[in-house]
């Protein structure tokens, strides 16, 4: 299936790190990947022909393998198909970061995030702060329309990395105004990491153990 020395040599990158996928999971993880980054996009279409074009295939053969590699698997051909659970690629893959971070450096700047895309839906995530750019490392897309809480949806995030990261770093976990609950709160302080909400400038905040300073919407403890 890989031809391409370049690929081939990625895919056993990619299965060093995710050593919970099967094979065909693991090539087209790594097809996909490869391709994004050398093509700079994730349109299925233009990462199906570079794919093609380097591993002597046709266009079209590719295209089909990688939509199958993302869909349901009642879409899939066959019936001991199978689909990906992407949330078991989550704390791999912050793993795989934290290998490659300086060794000195054990602090880890991390940022959630809601994100609408117009009335469809909302993307939950948790990404890695690193050079000015947000590495996504975990994610959960809601309906626009679904009623309820995002509270389960953010606790079965933060399980996932329960563990992880070793005692002896410090976490930093940043948000924007709109997560700034009290539930949230409680739920990185859960694991062993410092949250670094931003709130609005209501209500009182105060040192522990020290007396009221500032006027801001709710009580902070640091």
């Amino acid at each position: 299936m890989l031809h391409n020395q370049d690929l081939k040599d990625w895919s056993k990158i990619v299965s060093n790190h995710f050593t919970h996928l099967s094979l065909p999971e693991v090539a087209g993880l790594a097809t996909w990947s490869f391709g994004m980054v050398i093509t700079g996009s994730s349109s299925l279409t233009r990462v199906s022909e570079f794919i093609a074009k380097i591993n002597g295939e046709k266009s079209n053969t590719v295209k089909q393998r990688l939509k199958e590699w993302y869909q349901d698997s009642k879409a899939k051909k066959g019936k001991k198909r199978r689909e990906l659970d992407l949330t078991e690629c989550f704390a791999p893959l912050l793993k795989w970061i934290l290998s490659l971070w300086n060794s000195e450096e054990k602090w880890l700047p991390l940022a959630i995030d809601a994100t609408k895309i117009g009335q469809n839906f909302t993307v939950l995530s948790l990404h890695v702060l690193y050079q000015g750019c947000g590495i996504p490392v975990a994610g959960k897309i809601v309906k626009g329309t679904e009623k309820g809480s995002w509270k389960p949806h953010w606790q079965k995030l933060f399980q996932e990395f329960k563990d992880v990261v070793p005692d002896d770093w410090q976490v930093i976990v940043s948000a924007d105004r709109g997560l700034s609950a009290d539930w949230i709160f409680e739920e990185i302080c859960a694991l062993n990491w410092h949250p670094f909400l931003r709130i609005n400038h209501q209500g009182t905040y105060r040192i522990r153990g020290g007396e009221r300073k500032k006027r801001w919407d709710k009580e902070i403890k640091i």
